[in-house]
């Protein structure tokens, strides 16, 4: 699989306070749609992945539901979170 220089900038570094739209997969309109809803940061995204422990087929689901994410938006997000947690977790 092939990743977009937005996923592979992400994974490249701890997290911190990076806002929601800077993960892969999640763009403008989406990532409002998330802060509307309380998962302003990537960490709060990061922390309901793992509440679904990193279940790709609950995660994609979640964000679905959550924000209107297609199926290459929610694997593009899925992707970035789980390298990024391979790589720092």
């Amino acid at each position: 699989m092939t990743t977009s220089q937005k996923h592979r900038d992400f994974v490249a570094e701890p997290m911190g306070e990076k806002p929601v739209g800077s993960l892969a997969g999640i763009g403008e309109v989406l990532g409002k749609k998330l802060e509307e809803r309380g998962f302003d940061k990537a960490y709060v995204v990061l922390g309901q992945f793992l509440v679904l422990k990193k279940d790709e087929g609950l995660f994609r689901e979640w964000l679905k539901d959550t924000c209107g994410a297609n199926a290459k938006q929610s694997r593009d997000c899925f992707g970035c979170l789980q390298e990024w947690c391979d790589a720092f977790l």
